[in-house]
């Protein structure tokens, strides 16, 4: 019975590490909120990585979605705050471009990018999303 404790112990100890090490990877460059509407109004907030390309800011989502990505099509426009500066946007999906957004955030989230990719699958397939400021 000791072992059974000590191995659910040890497991216990990596899931803790592993989620650890997750939240690290995520929040220690530049991250984002994203501000979208549920479907009883409620704002959401969600952080995520972003970068710039040619004038424009991306955000990127896997190819088989998430719920900010759900919330932000469902509503057309929303707000992100960089920066402290909260602006309001729409978006334009840029599959065209998911090579070279995949590039610039490996390059600006290094090992961070590479672990959650790992975590979660490939980046493969992940869309872009060019952000347009709305007056």
């Amino acid at each position: 019975m000791k072992y059974v404790f000590w191995g659910l112990g040890i497991l216990l100890g990596l899931m803790v590490a592993l989620f650890s090490l997750e939240r690290i990877a995520a929040e220690r460059v530049e991250v984002v909120e994203l501000h979208t509407q549920d479907e009883n109004g409620e704002t959401v907030t969600t952080r995520l990585w972003i970068v710039d390309d040619e004038g424009y800011q991306y955000l990127r989502v896997g190819a088989d979605g998430s719920g900010w990505f759900s919330r932000l099509q469902a509503n057309g426009s929303f707000e992100m705050t960089r920066d402290g500066v909260t602006a309001r946007y729409e978006t334009v999906l840029r599959r065209d471009k998911s090579d070279r957004i995949n590039d610039l955030m490996q390059v600006k989230y290094t090992w961070g990018d590479s672990l959650i990719c790992t975590l979660v699958g490939s980046r493969e397939k992940s869309i872009p999303i060019e952000l347009h400021p709305l007056g």
